[in-house]
C-alpha cells in the first residue's frame, strides 16, 4: 500500500503556526511582488476568493471579510516543509517528496494502516503545528484520490482515509470528476469530456487502445493505476537535468547595470544549485521580457543560448558566460520587467574528463573557492558572500505583507517573556 501525505493549505498553515490569532480567520498568501493569490485557507475559499486571481481584483472581498494577507515567505515555507518531510521519513524506508507540501510513502508490511496514518497526522501536528491529510491505497493515483477524500470529509475520516477494498475503489472513482484525476490536465480533460467521459470511473473503463492512441503510454499507466495495478514507481535520488531562476522585477529596469545585476544574481543562484547536486554544466539560456500587461507598448521577449567551451560549476565562470549572452540581447532604451537564467546539459562532477590544454578546462582553483563560498552562504541567513556586481538585496520584490523568518533567522525567532 502507498500513502500520499498532503499538508492542508500549507502556506496559510505555516503563517498560522506562528500567529495563532489567524485560526478561524480567512488567510491568503500572494505570489512574488504581491501579485496573485497562490494559497488560501478554507475560510478564504468559502468567501469566494479564487486561486490565481490578481490581488487587486479582490481588494473589496479582502476588506469586507477581514482577510489576513501575507506575502510569500518561501524561506519559512521551505524550512517547515523540510521539518514535515523529515518526520514522515521515519515512517517508511521509501519516501518520495513530490512537492513542497506532499510526499508518497511505501507502507508495505504495515498491518494497521488507519492507525498508522492517524499516528503520522498526530506526530506532524504535534511537532510542527502543520495539519496534514493522509490517503492510503494500492497505487499512487488511488492514494491521491484517497487523500482528496480524507481532506474533503475530515469529520468522517479523521483526516486519514484507507482505500483497501474494491467497493471503496469503485465508489471513489464514481465520485471523482475526470478533471480532478491526478495527471489528466486540462487538455486531456476536455478531450475525454468530448468522448463522454465525465467521471474517473468512465476513464477507468475505456478501451486501452483508445487511451494509448489519444493519451500515449502515460495515459495507459494512469488508467491501470486507477484500476488497482501499480505502474508509477517511486522516484528518489535522481539529479535534476536543469535549474532555472526567473523573477519578475519589482519595477521596470532600463539601464545596463540594473539588468546585469539581476542576471548575475540569478546565475549565481542557479550555479549554487548545480554544485549542491555535484554536477557541472556546459550550456545556459538567458531571457529578458518587457511588461506583458502594458497596453501602451508592444511586449518583447528576447532569449539567447550560450555554449561553454568546458563544463563547470564555478559561479565566476558561469556568470562571465551569462554576461556575454546578455550583451547579445540587451537593447538600450527597453524597459524590462522580467528575466531568467536556465543552466542545463549537466554531467556528474566525477565523470568530467579534462581536456589536453589548460585553457579548455575550468579553473581548478575555483573548486575549493566555491566550496568555501557555499559553506559560508549556507550558514549565513543574510546571504553571506556575494559577487561585487550583486546588490545586497538578493530578492528585489514588493513584499508589503511579509512575515518574519521565524525558523531560519535568529533575529526573527519568537521571544517568550516570563514574569
Amino acid at each position: 500500500m502507498i500513502a500520499l501525505i498532503d499538508c492542508n493549505n500549507f502556506y496559510a498553515s505555516c503563517e498560522r503556526v506562528f500567529n495563532p490569532s489567524l485560526n478561524g480567520r480567512p488567510v491568503v498568501v500572494l505570489s512574488n511582488n504581491d501579485g496573485c493569490v497562490i494559497a488560501r485557507s478554507n475560510e478564504a475559499k468559502a468567501v469566494g476568493i479564487a486561486m490565481g486571481i490578481p490581488a487587486f481584483k479582490v481588494e473589496e472581498l479582502l476588506k469586507r471579510y477581514n482577510v489576513a494577507v501575507y506575502s510569500a515567505n518561501f524561506a519559512l515555507y521551505g524550512d517547515m516543509s523540510r521539518r514535515v518531510m523529515s518526520i514522515l521519513s521515519g515512517y517508511s524506508p521509501r519516501q518520495e517528496v513530490y512537492s513542497v507540501d506532499e510526499c508518497f510513502l511505501d507502507l508495505s508490511g504495515i498491518a494497521t494502516l488507519k492507525e498508522y496514518g492517524l499516528q503520522m497526522k498526530e506526530h506532524v501536528g504535534k511537532w510542527t503545528g502543520i495539519p496534514i491529510s493522509v490517503g492510503i491505497a494500492p497505487t499512487k493515483a488511488l492514494a491521491k484520490i484517497a487523500n482528496r477524500i480524507a481532506k474533503r470529509y475530515p469529520s468522517q475520516t479523521g483526516g486519514c482515509y484507507v482505500m483497501d477494498t474494491e467497493e471503496k475503489r469503485i465508489k471513489a472513482l464514481k465520485w471523482l470528476p475526470i478533471e480532478d484525476v491526478w495527471g489528466i490536465g486540462r487538455g486531456n480533460a476536455a478531450k475525454l469530456q468530448l468522448a463522454g467521459v465525465f467521471k474517473a470511473i468512465d476513464f477507468a473503463g475505456m478501451s486501452e487502445s483508445w487511451v494509448r492512441k489519444n493519451m500515449t503510454i502515460t495515459g495507459v499507466n494512469l488508467q491501470k493505476e486507477l484500476n488497482g495495478t501499480s505502474c508509477i514507481g517511486f522516484v528518489g535520488g535522481e539529479k535534476s537535468k536543469s535549474f532555472s531562476v526567473t523573477r519578475t522585477f519589482e519595477t521596470e529596469y532600463e539601464t545596463w547595470d540594473e539588468i546585469r545585476e539581476r542576471v548575475v544574481t540569478f546565475t549565481a543562484m542557479a550555479a549554487a544549485k548545480i554544485r549542491k547536486q555535484q554536477s557541472l554544466c556546459s550550456r545556459l539560456v538567458l531571457f529578458l521580457q518587457t511588461n506583458y500587461f502594458k497596453d501602451t507598448e508592444e511586449p518583447l521577449s528576447q532569449s539567447v543560448e550560450v555554449r561553454f567551451p568546458f563544463s563547470t560549476s564555478s559561479t565566476l565562470e558561469i556568470v562571465d558566460f551569462a554576461i556575454s549572452g546578455l550583451k547579445r540581447i540587451y537593447t538600450r532604451g527597453m524597459r524590462y520587467k522580467r528575466a531568467g537564467v536556465t543552466l542545463y546539459n549537466f554531467i556528474d562532477e566525477e565523470l568530467c574528463q579534462p581536456a589536453l590544454f589548460p585553457e579548455m578546462n575550468s579553473n581548478p582553483r575555483h573548486k575549493e573557492l566555491m566550496k568555501v563560498l557555499d559553506e559560508i552562504n549556507q550558514a549565513s541567513p543574510s546571504g553571506g558572500v556575494r559577487l561585487a556586481s550583486q546588490d545586497a538585496r538578493m530578492f528585489k520584490m514588493h513584499q508589503q505583507h511579509l512575515s518574519r523568518r521565524y525558523t531560519t533567522d535568529i533575529r526573527d525567532i519568537l521571544q517568550v517573556k516570563c514574569d
